[in-house]
């Protein structure tokens, strides 16, 4: 699933890109937008998280599987403007995403299936770095850390896996590293993006049994993900 909405990110971007770079039209769509110092938007969008594992004992082959579902994204844009080529973003967001953990070693469903579903807010504090506009588009990348909120995570809750439920922190701690292209339209300014995001901290709350065969081989737990968004300002 990750690598189907790469592939159609990608395309899109290529295709919008050459579609603008080489159209005889060269009337400038809104001349004036980057000039001003604060500016506003939302953005719709598409998550695909998964689980990146450090084990304390390496066996060869992964202790646990993830299948991740993916979700979607929603939420808004501050940007301030540094000066021509550098802008400081704002993007506070609700992202919805599920993953399933699946146990090889269990042959009971209710043994071997864990299903992680997060609903997170998600904060991030980015620098947007842009070329020169070309014609009614232009490129950038974009880079910073966020932070954010679990509202399903359980941390509080005293049950555990030995009666199913799989426990994350609350608050987690990311970097992210990405790039899109600005598309200035009639009415406003259009931007598709591709964002990877990757969590600092370790997100696993252990079971209350040390040894229990869900959490005792877990050295480090961490989410990763690929996010595209479509950015209306």
């Amino acid at each position: 699933m990750k690598n189907i909405f790469l592939i159609l990110a990608l395309l899109f971007l290529v295709e919008t890109a050459q579609a603008q770079l080489f159209s005889k039209e060269r009337l400038a769509n809104l001349e004036n937008f980057d000039k001003r110092r604060w500016s506003w938007g939302y953005f719709l969008g598409f998550n695909n998280y998964d689980f990146k594992f450090d084990y304390k004992n390496e066996t060869g082959d992964p202790d646990i599987f993830v299948e991740a579902n993916g979700g979607f994204n929603v939420g808004l844009i501050g940007d301030l403007r540094l000066n021509d080529y550098f802008n400081l973003r704002l993007e506070p967001g609700l992202y919805y995403t599920e993953r399933n953990l699946i146990y090889p070693g269990f042959e009971e469903e209710r043994d071997y299936l864990r299903e992680v579903k997060s609903t997170y807010i998600h904060i991030p504090l980015l620098l947007k770095v842009s070329t020169k506009r070309l014609n009614n588009f232009k490129p950038f990348l974009v880079a910073g850390v966020s932070t954010s909120f679990d509202l399903t995570s359980d941390e509080q809750n005293p049950e555990d896996n030995s009666v199913g439920r799989f426990r994350m922190t609350t608050n987690n701690y990311y970097y992210e590293l990405g790039f899109g292209i600005d598309f200035y339209l009639f009415y406003f300014k259009f931007t598709p993006s591709i964002r990877g995001v990757f969590a600092l901290n370790d997100e696993l709350i252990r079971d209350v049994d040390p040894n229990s065969p869900y959490t005792v081989n877990i050295d480090k737990l961490s989410s990763r993900g690929v996010f595209i968004n479509f950015t209306f300002q």
